[in-house]
């Protein structure tokens, strides 16, 4: 039997790599690496946790973490967070002076932060430490008088402890800084909790007075209607006056007369609305531009005056008068303006002209 032999006679002799199969295309190693499940993947190996058996181990504990915050802090002074986690941890160590003290070296780096005023008077309350937090409370709002949430989350404290005296000594304080209407009503709003109607209505007056706006004389008028004052509803809008009348909102005091059947009242409301568009406003701008722009606008906003006056008056029924308004209502007039043309003769070109009866400043 004949057998063949390998060249070179070695039988260990290394076979060439067989090629590859070109119907694989181009694979990466990620491609071809093998993925467990994750059943089957060693689990993450994590640290036991600490369990502390006698005083002595859980004093090492405090002095090790003491000196990680500490480290912690000196490397971000500034990081108010770090201070707030400090104080946190000490407070779960029920050590509270400790945490009061983290909270006040806090404020000597960044007593302007309000968020750490509400981190340290929120510490006190939770602890029932209630002189504590009136004292965080009012050093917060002299040191911060204009961050509304600070005077907010002080009032809110003294209404949950019963203490409404308090609350309305910290309203009286935070209203001598003059705040916006938001504070006003929110004032206005903690006397009505209360049933405390005509402190409400005190503070209403000096609201108008510090913000004489028509959104606050309407709300103020509301207020009296709520409670069936017609005639100091009615009061209010009249001190409004020019504010209503020079403002979109003058709906509401038109409607107000109406409502209570006064149409001589609501008239009279439509004569000064109407009165407005007679006078063109040229205290910006004295060229002429404005001049045409601004009449014309006062045209469209008389006439839109007008026909709502119009419907109103056949809203009455039988006490309705629409002759008064179709007496102001503007006559058109055709008239021909003289042009000159290229070769020097006259054209007269039609337009057409509005004219008031008796008023002729809208020409």
């Amino acid at each position: 039997m004949a057998l063949t032999t390998r060249g070179g006679g070695g039988a260990d002799q290394a076979q060439p790599p067989p090629a590859p199969d070109a119907s694989l295309g181009f694979l990466t190693k990620r491609d071809t690496e093998v993925k467990l499940p994750r059943a089957t993947r060693e689990p993450e190996i994590r640290p036991p946790k600490q369990k502390i058996t006698d005083v002595h181990e859980l004093a090492d504990y405090r002095l090790r973490e003491r000196k990680r915050f500490e480290d912690l802090i000196r490397r971000v002074r500034w990081n108010v967070s770090a201070w707030v986690k400090y104080a946190k941890w000490e407070e779960g160590q029920k050590d509270f002076a400790r945490a009061r003290s983290v909270f006040e070296r806090a404020l000597d780096v960044a007593h302007r932060d309000h968020t750490l005023w509400l981190k340290y008077a929120e510490f006190e309350m939770r602890n029932r430490y209630v002189n504590h937090a009136r004292n965080v409370w009012d050093r917060a709002v002299s040191l911060l008088p204009r961050i509304d949430q600070l005077w907010y989350k002080y009032i809110h404290m003294e209404e949950l402890l019963g203490a409404i005296a308090n609350a309305r000594q910290v309203f009286e304080r935070w209203m001598s800084w003059r705040p916006d209407t938001a504070g006003w009503n929110s004032y206005i709003k903690f006397e009505l909790r209360y049933g405390e109607v005509e402190r409400a209505r005190a503070i209403y007056e000096r609201f108008v007075a510090e913000h004489p706006r028509p959104d606050t004389f309407i709300r103020f008028a509301k207020f009296e209607m709520k409670r069936g004052e017609v005639e100091r509803a009615r009061h209010v809008y009249e001190r409004a006056g020019d504010l209503l009348v020079d403002d979109e909102d003058a709906e509401e005091y038109l409607q107000f007369e109406i409502d209570e059947a006064e149409f001589d009242r609501a008239r009279e409301l439509y004569e000064r609305l109407l009165d407005r568009t007679k006078h063109l406003k040229l205290s910006l701008k004295g060229d002429s531009d404005y001049f045409r722009t601004n009449a014309a606008e006062l045209k469209e906003e008389r006439a839109m005056l007008l026909e709502e006056w119009l419907k109103k008056e056949l809203s009455f029924g039988d006490l309705g008068d629409v002759t008064l308004v179709q007496k102001k209502a503007p006559r058109k007039v055709k008239r021909k303006r003289p042009l000159p043309s290229d070769d020097g003769s006259i054209l007269r070109m039609p337009f057409t002209q509005f004219f008031i009866l008796g008023e002729n400043n809208l020409r």
